[in-house]
């Protein structure tokens, strides 16, 4: 009797313990004396509710401006033209240690940005618009796991640090419309896509890094010192060299004309020898460009579409704007399907993931071709602000249905992996469904695991004619030192 009851009693004890680990935690009063505090440094005028709610901490993630709450912890604070005055707290901001995303951007809050290195997992910070001022924050600098900082439009002074190296992750970064000088660090990161420095007091020249030469003119302009290729169209500074460098190397022309006259006849012989074998190597290299060329010609040139045109094909006729999930209606003889509420294109991801290119910019990209499959054409879109996307136009745009079709698209947009392309935005109609994605130049899986054999082939080739050339090389010299010399 004894074994079964503490049978029983051990199996009431798991109970009791998976209905407690299934209760969900209270978000932590920490959080919801921090965000008070912080509302009497930032909220003069009373425009944030939370004063009333003082003693329903357990409710904190349905105040305003709390947008996500993960593990009783606030993980996104959202509070945007609320027209809020006063200055950041630094230890109230830094109590909220759990936050992903704050954005306080539309607001009036002023002084020097604070010290925000207590929130160890930041990946996005949006302060633009603002009256913020003093030196750029050196503390972003150590907040590893952040993607995006937009700064824009306040009156950040100081020089951009160098620290913002260490952010390897870093996505997105707008620092225009500041009082920032001094010269342009150079940023290194490969995951740089969305960069804008315009309207400061930078000088020098801009680095040549691959991060920063794929941004165009637009990205630099509005500061009259700066330098370097991406602005030589619209400003009239160069960039100086220093002062007694050589431009030219030293000219040995007349050393080796003097030198070349001196030769004897056997040094004529060996001449002849020489320009032989060159000829001899030229014919073989004629050959193999002529090979080449027979090779080419089986494989399948990607189609340009280089106008507006020829990508509203693709789409469909007229042109509309879209962006961030709507349509602006201001233009006429749009889609067919506008009147539905169809026509727009829908964005995926979080918030921090947000485009800013509509359909309209789509429209007016040049295209590549980059493969056909069973599921539709891939395309390579470059936009007018030199934004590089894939876009794949499904085959089949009647199934599934539109609302079922949306479903995935969301289910397809939440999804993050390292080894996942995200999908960024989709757009949907009754005869069209196109799909965009970051564009990456590694080329497809299908060129990487079979591409290669064609190249393999080549460079053997190559090697051969490189290799038949050698041994003419080594005849003639071996004719020469033989039969020349000794005569």
């Amino acid at each position: 009797m004894e074994p079964l009851v503490a049978r029983h009693s051990l199996w009431l004890l798991l109970l009791i313990i998976l209905a407690m680990s299934l209760v969900p935690s209270p978000v932590r009063s920490g959080d919801a004396e921090a965000l008070l505090t912080l509302k009497s440094s930032i909220d003069t005028s009373n425009v944030l509710p939370w004063q009333q709610q003082r003693q329903q901490y357990s409710n904190v993630c349905s105040w305003r401006g709390v947008k996500e709450c993960m593990k009783g912890r606030v993980t996104k604070l959202v509070l945007e033209y609320l027209n809020l005055t006063g200055t950041l707290d630094r230890k109230s901001i830094n109590r909220l240690d759990q936050l992903r995303v704050l954005s306080l951007k539309g607001n009036s809050l002023s002084a020097q940005i604070p010290d925000l290195s207590g929130l160890l997992n930041l990946k996005s910070l949006f302060l633009n618009d603002n009256n913020f001022s003093g030196n750029f924050p050196d503390s972003i600098s150590s907040l590893h796991r952040l993607k995006v900082v937009v700064l824009a439009g306040n009156q950040i002074s100081g020089q951009i640090p160098t620290s913002l190296l260490r952010l390897r992750r870093l996505y997105t970064l707008y620092l225009q419309d500041n009082n920032l000088t001094g010269s342009l660090p150079p940023f290194n990161q490969t995951s740089l896509r969305f960069f804008n420095v315009s309207n400061n007091n930078l000088s020098g020249e801009i680095p040549l890094t691959p991060a920063l030469v794929r941004f165009n003119t637009s990205s630099f302009s509005g500061n009259v010192n700066l330098c370097g290729e991406q602005v030589k169209d619209i400003t009239n500074y160069s960039c100086q060299s220093p002062a007694g460098t050589p431009t030219w190397p030293p000219n040995k022309t007349a050393s080796s004309s003097s030198s070349s006259s001196s030769s004897s006849s056997k040094r004529t012989k060996l001449i002849k020898i020489i320009g032989g074998s060159v000829g001899g190597f030229v014919v073989l290299l004629i050959c193999l460009v002529v090979l080449l060329m027979m090779c080419g010609k089986n494989r399948t040139k990607p189609e340009e579409i280089t106008s507006i045109k020829a990508l509203e094909a693709v789409v469909g006729e007229g042109t509309s704007s879209g962006g961030r999930g709507r349509n602006n209606g201001d233009k006429q003889g749009g889609f067919s399907w506008e009147s539905e509420g169809l026509g727009s294109l829908v964005f995926c991801g979080a918030g921090d993931h947000q485009m800013s290119y509509s359909l309209e910019d789509l429209l007016k990209a040049s295209a590549e071709t980059l493969g056909r499959g069973i599921m539709g054409c891939t395309y390579k879109a470059v936009m007018e602000s030199g934004f590089i996307v894939t876009v794949k136009r499904l085959k089949d745009a009647r199934y599934p249905r539109l609302d079922e079709f949306r479903r995935h698209m969301d289910v397809l947009g939440r999804l993050s992996h390292p080894n996942l392309v995200p999908l960024r935005a989709y757009f949907q109609a009754k005869e069209e469904r196109l799909l965009v994605y970051d564009y990456f130049p590694n080329g497809s899986l299908f060129s990487l695991i079979h591409g290669t054999y064609l190249r393999i082939s080549l460079l053997l080739l190559l090697f051969f004619f490189l290799y038949i050339v050698g041994e003419c090389f080594c005849f003639y010299f071996y004719f020469y030192f033989l039969l020349v010399l000794p005569a």
